[in-house]
């Protein structure tokens, strides 16, 4: 899909050692949170088993939605144990090895904020988030305009916000085995850290 180059960082030390560190913040402000958990209020399932993937020390999912079990996987051990929403949690860096510790089928629904930036690996990763979301569940990708540069791949450094939206709907298309590709603007109306989503579903 795209050269090898294309998923260049700057910063090409082990991913382990920058995360290594626990950062106990958010990377959108109060805003763009609200927007995000009320599209995963309007995506995601209620009452299923959802995949926090990338997760981190907050996972944003809506206040009063319930949720029958929330897995974290990320990189950092602390931050994750911190996280309230999370059920449980696997330390797994993805950029290392795109294979997900979880069976086929395993969970109804997927989501990854404000990280999709990151990954070196994104198509092999798609596919097997699709391989372990049952049939017709959601995967849902969120980002803004931040992000920690020297870990961000060469082709979202270079790109403009709509770009971005561009790349993630090709990830989509290239790991094949999602349908109803939607892309949206979440942006908060009153200004603030501006807010992209793009989701697609499962094929059955």
């Amino acid at each position: 899909m795209l050269p090898p180059a294309a998923f260049a960082r700057h910063d090409e030390s082990p991913d382990e050692q920058f995360y290594s560190f626990p950062r106990k913040v958010v990377h959108i402000d109060d805003g763009a949170i609200a927007a995000l958990g009320r599209l995963y209020a309007e995506v995601l399932p209620r009452d299923g088993r959802i995949l926090d993937v990338m997760s981190s020390w907050r996972s944003h999912l809506p206040d009063g939605v319930p949720f029958g079990e929330v897995v974290g996987l990320g990189m950092n051990a602390e931050e994750m144990a911190d996280n309230p929403q999370l059920n449980r949690f696997v330390v797994h860096d993805l950029n290392r090895d795109p294979r997900l510790p979880f069976a086929s089928q395993s969970f109804d629904g997927a989501a990854c904020a404000v990280s999709i930036q990151y990954m070196v690996q994104p198509v092999p990763v798609f596919r097997e988030v699709r391989r372990v979301l049952r049939p017709g569940a959601p995967f849902v990708l969120s980002f803004s305009n931040r992000c920690f540069p020297t870990k961000a791949v060469a082709v979202w450094l270079s790109g403009s916000d709509e770009d971005h939206v561009e790349l993630v709907r090709a990830y989509f298309g290239a790991a094949s085995g999602f349908t109803a590709v939607t892309a949206e603007d979440r942006s908060p109306s009153d200004g603030g850290d501006p807010l992209y989503a793009v989701w697609a579903c499962t094929t059955f």
